[in-house]
């Protein structure tokens, strides 16, 4: 979801108004929990709300929010300015929407679920994504890495890089416009010495690789590098038959890894979406692999990456073990 079907899903008073739903019957539907209410004057459906994804559900309140931003120099900062980038809230799920601005008692009133943080954002950490004022994509990385957890910090980090680097039409990651803009971060963390959470930043900024597709392949190399394994080049192209290239998630130098999204095989909806025939396909790209390589060829999910030990237990189980156990 982005910032347009956001605004598009949410519901004003007019809009009900305009489906005979008068100020009774709002009353109604929201205690009932037929309708949620998003923010001050905005509402959603509740099954919508159910369905969707906890980055959905914050730019929903991101977007509600910023409709009825009056008079403030503020803008959506933190996880709320990483929703409007469109980056992961890996194992967050914010209760209230984040503002940054000098004079952030300009808001309306009635801003409950809002968290004002009365900084002065610079010109230069400003712009504004799809009408919704925030702070820029540098600025916004810059406060989640600092103030998140590794795990959360990693999969923001990773995804804005992806953004600015990784064209997708022709799968291809541009490293030099990777370096350049980690390296205007860093000059950013630099500047910051003494800060608050400086030291993660600084980590994290140095991490970062912009070719992990998704938040828990971010998170599983943040856990390898724990258990020990050597820094895992990601995406590494393979040869495979008629003039097809396979690429693999993970190069754990005597084996390979790969990271399964949530319901890649067993999720019924997708299994019928893509087909069996995919199911098929990719054991003869792994035994490909496996065959041509000789290394083993270890598999994981979200389910495998609450912590560092339970993926290392599941590497275990496929022989495959950190660098220094080899």
């Amino acid at each position: 979801m982005d910032v347009s079907n956001a605004r598009r899903r949410l519901l004003t008073r007019d809009d009900l108004e305009l489906r005979g739903v008068n100020a009774s019957e709002l009353r109604r539907q929201v205690a009932s929990g037929e309708l949620c209410r998003v923010h001050r004057g905005r509402h959603l459906p509740a099954s919508q709300w159910t369905a969707a994804f906890t980055e959905e559900r914050h730019l929903l309140r991101v977007v509600a929010v910023a409709e009825n931003m009056r008079g403030s120099d503020a803008v959506a900062s933190y996880v709320s300015a990483g929703v409007v980038w469109e980056l992961p809230l890996f194992r967050i799920d914010p209760a209230r929407v984040h503002l940054s601005g000098a004079h952030t008692s300009g808001l309306v009133r009635g801003s409950a679920g809002v968290a004002r943080h009365g900084v002065e954002v610079a010109e230069r950490d400003r712009t504004s994504r799809f009408g919704i004022p925030c702070t820029t994509l540098e600025r916004t990385v810059f406060d989640v890495i600092r103030g998140a957890s590794d795990e959360t910090a990693i999969a923001c980090a990773d995804a804005a890089l992806r953004r600015v680097a990784w064209d997708d039409e022709r799968r291809w990651y541009d490293i030099d416009a990777a370096e350049e803009w980690r390296s205007g971060l860093c000059a950013r963390i630099d500047a910051a010495s003494g800060m608050r959470g400086i030291r993660r930043a600084r980590r994290i900024a140095t991490l970062a690789d912009g070719r992990a597709q998704l938040p828990g392949e971010s998170v599983s190399r943040l856990y390898l590098l724990r258990l020990g394994f050597d820094v895992p080049a990601l995406q590494v192209v393979i040869p495979g038959p008629n003039d097809e290239d396979y690429r693999v998630d993970f190069d754990l130098a005597r084996a390979w890894g790969e990271f399964d999204g949530v319901g890649k095989y067993t999720d019924p909806a997708m299994m019928r979406e893509v087909g069996y025939a995919a199911l098929a396909d990719e054991k003869a790209r792994e035994d490909w692999i496996r065959g041509t390589t000789g290394r083993t060829f270890a598999r994981w999910g979200m389910v495998h990456i609450p912590n560092a030990a339970t993926l290392e237990r599941r590497l275990a189980a496929f022989h495959v073990f950190p660098t220094h156990r080899w």
